[in-house]
């Protein structure tokens, strides 16, 4: 078996000041739908569609690049979790599940996140547009996937 793949020695180290940092430490509010040891799963508050969430560990990595392969897992599993509930919740056609790493790679915030965005039949994804979603709608969505995470 071959050791994991570290991240280039150029790759500049974990900020703990990054958003997603703050939110683990409770400094900045967000609207949580799932959490267990390893993880949670927040609402984008900059969502594509509707319930647009954020599966992220709770131990600090920039990264796919950097991420113990053990966090990896229980961020994978977290993510299916939560794709099982957003088929019920927003009684979905299908999943898109996007991860970025580095700038190159389109990746904006630091801490390792995974977005698992519902998706219905002959609807575009939104675009990314920089605006917040309505904090109430956030509440809403957060609202439905967890209740239909007692069902998956």
């Amino acid at each position: 078996m071959t050791e994991p793949a570290t991240a280039p020695a150029t790759a500049p180290a974990y900020d703990n000041e990054n958003i997603f940092a703050k939110i683990l430490r409770g400094e900045i509010p967000s609207h949580k739908v799932y959490e267990d040891e390893a993880t949670i799963a927040i609402m984008d508050i900059m969502p594509r569609a509707d319930g647009h969430t954020l599966v992220i560990p709770k131990t600090p990595s920039r990264n796919l690049l950097d991420v113990e392969p053990a966090d990896l897992g229980a961020v994978m599993e977290t993510a299916q979790k939560i794709a099982r509930a957003h088929m019920i919740a927003f009684n979905a056609d299908g999943v898109t599940v996007n991860q970025f790493n580095e700038s190159a790679g389109g990746q904006v915030i630091f801490h390792l996140h995974v977005h698992v965005i519902p998706r219905k039949e002959g609807e575009p994804l939104g675009p990314h547009t920089g605006e917040m979603a309505d904090n109430d709608l956030l509440a809403s969505h957060a609202a439905k996937i967890r209740e239909a995470l007692k069902s998956v």
